[in-house]
């Protein structure tokens, strides 16, 4: 099970990492997440360096796909070589997105007719791509979701657990990373947020769900 963070030059550390911490509280052998990128390392938008751990060949067959943000996106989605490279398939894999990770989805057109969300710098770029932006932080169709804001990310990360592992497992890597004293609280709300879009019987299975 791969499930790989796509990571440009200038990403937004918070989406990346964050999803990348939460993700890899599931200890199975098989599962296996990684910053997936165009080179072999990028620069975040704050100077941190990083290697890649995968390639976007890897992100093409991986069974889940994080699109992560940052202050170059905009290129991104002008770069027609990277973007032919970023055949993602909801047929067959869970995407989610993170902030002007969504305007990649919408150029893309993965997007299609649906709601969206995204962070307020990027809400009217994704406008302008024809898509209809919600004042809320996550929301998901079928297998695409889409998150807005830095501090979503552990929902789209929760997410993508919930959908393969189960709504506890979700829950117990929410747990956690949250702050001591809010524990609770942090797992209740974050599954709150993504229980609707859930198959039903996960919810039922979770005591946080309600």
């Amino acid at each position: 099970m791969h499930v790989a963070i796509l990571t440009f030059e200038g990403f937004n550390e918070i989406d990346s990492i964050v999803a990348l911490g939460v993700l890899n509280r599931i200890k199975r052998r098989d599962w296996r997440v990684t910053l997936c990128c165009p080179g072999a390392e990028v620069t975040s938008m704050n100077g941190v360096r990083v290697k890649a751990q995968s390639t976007l060949a890897d992100a093409r067959t991986a069974e889940a796909v994080i699109v992560g943000s940052g202050i170059r996106t905009r290129e991104v989605v002008t770069n027609q070589e990277l973007m032919r490279e970023l055949a993602l398939d909801p047929d067959r894999q869970l995407i989610a997105a993170q902030c002007s990770g969504t305007l990649i989805l919408a150029k893309l057109g993965l997007l299609g007719s649906v709601p969206a969300c995204t962070d307020l710098t990027t809400k009217p770029w994704v406008q302008e791509a024809g898509v209809e932006v919600l004042n809320q932080p996550f929301v998901a169709h079928g297998n695409v979701a889409t998150a807005g804001g830095c501090l979503a990310s552990p929902y789209l990360a929760a997410w993508i657990i919930a959908r393969i592992e189960g709504v506890e497992a979700a829950a117990a890597a929410l747990h956690y990373v949250a702050p001591v004293g809010e524990k609770e609280e942090f797992v209740s709300r974050a599954i709150r947020n993504i229980a609707e879009y859930l198959p039903r019987k996960s919810c039922q299975a979770s005591k946080f769900g309600s």
